[in-house]
């Protein structure tokens, strides 16, 4: 059948290119091993030759399957699956790209590209290890080819071709019998990007994280050249490359974490989601690998666990790339790749770096320089050593509560997660966190080798007695009294405060001190100072952390659950100002954007303390894949001491009208009855502190109810409570309308006209737009700043620190 519209030759190239990738890179790992192995230097240098030759080849390769790719996607060429599902003709340019690695197939791409652009770095650079690392990146570049074959070899499926044609794909759809499919609208408009990945932090995020994963690589592949050619001199030139590898990896990491802030519902930016944490662990490991590695540069100690850490970093690399695309992770985690029939393949990808890695190390392990000298405990190695393998328990800890669903897969358990996953990390890892705060304090007081106590106590005095001083400060004064999870997670709040400051405190008073404020030679002080201003910003942020929008109205519109609370979501109707505590908070207005397909909510929010008022912009946007209803996108008012979160958990509005209605005043005693269009209010009574009312007062007011019942035509009676909240201290009050959905009718308490006869004055306000309603959660997030700053100061201290080794590097070359 001659199908019409398609466009066939960018799908069959993109294919051939595939093909041609996988077998260059086969070639190359065989040409740059068999360099790596020859003992005449004829035979190294052409070898050697090939192996650049092939690479180039595989190079040129990745890069035109990328641009097909991509240009399938930005021209709509939906014949194919991949550019069908992951887009749509409707989606914001800008986002293409986010299409392109929504799919299994483009993240695989853009890690196979990374590697490309590290490997012309490192033979530009690293002439000398040059064929074993390669090796390594070579043969990672061929099973990362194999995930983009899409056939199946002895009933086994090898990898998923992205330039598979949507009716090769799906070939028993009716709808391809029909020449002219492409013309039918559900398959001319496409399949659309997740909603949730509609944010521009995911145009940036990805390609910054794979090229961390990436990254993670050349470390490894340092440690194989060191096992195979039994040459441990590799350390010296690995420090820069892990320095910047764990920068980016970090960064990346981070970056999630702020797309979660701006774009997802968490309600913060890091919830210990399973996705996070298989991103999280490979970094602990690297930072740790880093750490032993200076180790071994300045004492000759701890080469063994470079090796191991080394191998382990990028070998979790993999284990968290099986969890995130086997599918395993689906039902516990928002952005966890589907299954695609590779869950063989996945584990085969780990296990062939893995074992033959832990094999050759158990084979060389006795060639491995070892000092046998037991170390100082007054020494600098000992306590980076002791923070190392901190560093490698806490990763190892959020391994195993992440792998849960691995583990019952495995043994056929069904070992639930915890309710609280939060807490069930944060109880853990807090005490980590205090550990790794004091020892990037105190370790570099420390002299490799030992250290006489006297002069480290004399160094160490004050910054402990500042950082005491402070932290106490902060203690008793800060108002931290974040108790729902016991007095014992709360002191270990406030310890870990104090580690966060004597750290910062410490680190900067070395850089004065240690090194003479020369900033170029404290990259590794620059970097403690950044990860302990994080953990403070992470600490305060978290402890803090305040729900302000507690439901004064008393109208709950759903029902509580694990994730939300009613009690903790107020609800609001359009044009009314409601009382939301430290604000009154008005839902203006509402607004359809057809260019990002968002509708967004603007809210008014009047501080109470008389600071100047403030609008926020949350915004909806229609769920496409994944989930039914609508994805909320949260938005922020920043201040530098803190950040006034919200985002909307329900919504309904039918009528985009502007809403002129207005109250109505009544006059009315206890007994009256008014009336409405539909029906007639009866006022019941008045109550002063009535034990059941059901707003939200604060300390020193007393509430003031009118008790009244609204009956309609068709005989439904409501219960109405509308009031006031009467401040005796500050002579002022709050007022507390009150309304029946129902009936499209609020009722407010003016005013007492007539104390002595007991007439009141009641407002009646009857509008079709009270369907507009929402209830939106709003957090406030004190000194957040503080976790952004830290790491953009600790990724500084990263990058200063490799600048510093290649400087190193390129004098003793010299």
């Amino acid at each position: 059948m001659n199908y019409i519209g398609e466009h066939l030759l960018p799908g069959q190239l993109g294919h051939f290119f595939a093909l041609l990738s996988l077998v260059a890179s086969l070639l190359a790992t065989i040409a740059y091993f068999k360099s790596n192995k020859a003992n005449l230097p004829d035979d190294k240098k052409s070898w050697l030759r090939m192996a650049r030759y092939a690479f180039l080849v595989e190079t040129i390769s990745v890069l035109t399957v990328f641009l097909l790719l991509y240009i399938i996607i930005s021209n709509h060429y939906h014949e194919y699956y991949y550019a069908w599902d992951h887009s749509s003709r409707s989606l914001q340019p800008e986002y293409l790209l986010a299409s392109f690695w929504e799919g299994q197939e483009g993240s695989f791409m853009l890690w196979s590209f990374w590697h490309c652009v590290l490997g012309w770095f490192f033979i530009w650079r690293e002439k000398k290890w040059e064929a074993p690392v390669m090796t390594v990146v070579s043969f990672a570049q061929f099973c990362l080819a194999t995930m983009l074959l899409g056939i199946y070899v002895f009933g086994t499926k090898i990898g998923s071709n992205p330039f598979i044609l949507f009716r090769d794909q799906m070939p028993d759809m009716p709808l391809f019998s029909n020449p002219d499919y492409l013309s039918f609208p559900r398959i001319k408009e496409g399949n659309d990007l997740n909603s949730l990945l509609q944010n521009y932090w995911m145009v940036i995020h990805p390609p910054v994280l794979f090229l961390g994963f990436a990254s993670t690589i050349i470390p490894f592949g340092f440690a194989y050249a060191g096992l195979m050619n039994k040459d441990h001199t590799w350390t010296t030139a690995s420090i820069s490359w892990t320095s910047f590898s764990a920068a980016i990896l970090g960064t990346g990491i981070m970056m999630g974490a702020a797309w979660a802030y701006e774009s997802l519902s968490f309600g913060g930016y890091w919830a210990w989601d399973p996705v996070e944490n298989a991103s999280l662990v490979p970094w602990l490991i690297l930072v740790a690998g880093l750490h032993m590695n200076l180790i071994y540069k300045s004492t000759g100690y701890s080469l063994k666990s470079t090796y191991v850490f080394y191998i382990l970093s990028f070998c979790f690399v993999l284990y968290s790339t099986f969890l995130t695309r086997s599918g395993i992770l689906g039902d516990t985690s928002v952005h966890a790749f589907t299954g695609a029939d590779m869950n063989v393949q996945l584990l085969s990808f780990l296990f062939v770096f893995l074992i033959p890695a832990f094999v050759l190390f158990f084979i060389r392990r006795k060639d491995i320089p070892t000092i046998y000298k037991e170390e100082s405990t007054y020494s600098r190695e000992f306590w980076m050593f002791i923070g190392s393998l901190v560093l490698f328990l806490s990763a190892i800890v959020i391994s195993a509560k992440t792998s849960t669903p691995v583990f019952n897969k495995i043994f056929g358990t069904n070992i639930a997660p915890p309710e609280d996953a939060k807490f069930a990390h944060n109880q853990v890892q807090i005490f980590i966190a205090i550990i790794i705060g004091v020892l990037t304090a105190v370790t570099q007081y420390f002299k490799y080798k030992d250290t006489p106590k006297s002069y480290f106590f004399k160094k160490l005095m004050w910054p402990t007695i500042i950082s005491l001083v402070i932290s106490l400060s902060i203690s008793i004064f800060g108002n931290i009294d974040y108790t729902s999870k016991g007095v014992g997670f709360l002191a270990a709040i406030h310890v870990g405060i104090f580690a966060a400051t004597y750290a910062v405190i410490a680190n900067a008073i070395y850089i004065w001190v240690g090194v003479k404020g020369k900033l170029r030679f404290a990259g590794a002080s620059v970097a403690h100072v950044g990860f302990a201003l994080f953990l403070f910003g992470v600490l305060i942020s978290s402890s803090k952390q305040e729900v302000l929008s507690q439901n004064t109205t008393g109208i709950n519109v759903f029902e509580k659950t694990k994730n939300e609370d009613p009690a903790e979501n107020i609800t609001l109707f359009k044009g009314i100002k409601t009382d939301m505590g430290k604000y009154d908070i008005t839902y203006t207005r509402d607004t359809s954007n057809g260019f990002d397909r968002k509708k967004y909510f603007e809210l008014k929010l009047e501080p109470k303390d008389g600071s100047e008022e403030f609008y926020l912009y949350p915004d909806v946007l229609k769920n496409n894949k994944g989930q039914m209803g609508f994805a909320p996108n949260p938005d922020k008012k920043h201040y530098l001491t803190n950040d006034i979160f919200a985002y909307i958990t329900t919504w309904s509005g039918l009528s985009e009208k502007p809403d002129t209605a207005q109250f109505v005043p009544r006059q009315v005693k206890a007994g009256d009855t008014t009336f409405y269009s539909n029906g007639m209010i009866v006022l019941n009574k008045i109550v002063v502190n009535p034990p059941d009312f059901k707003r939200t007062t604060e300390p020193g007011e007393t509430p003031v109810m009118l008790d009244i019942t609204v009956i309609s035509k068709e005989g439904r009676k409501y219960t109405v409570q509308p009031g006031f909240a009467i401040n005796a201290a500050s002579t002022s009050f709050r007022n507390l309308p009150d309304s029946v959905i129902a009936q499209s009718l609020i009722i407010k308490f003016d005013k007492i006209t007539d104390d002595k006869n007991g007439i009141f004055q009641i407002g009646i306000k009857e509008t079709q737009n009270l369907n507009d309603l929402m209830t939106l959660k709003v957090y406030k997030f004190p000194f957040i700043v503080l976790v952004w700053i830290g790491i953009v100061v600790m990724v500084v201290g990263f990058l200063m620190s490799m600048a510093q080794r290649m400087n190193k590097n390129k004098l003793s070359a010299i």
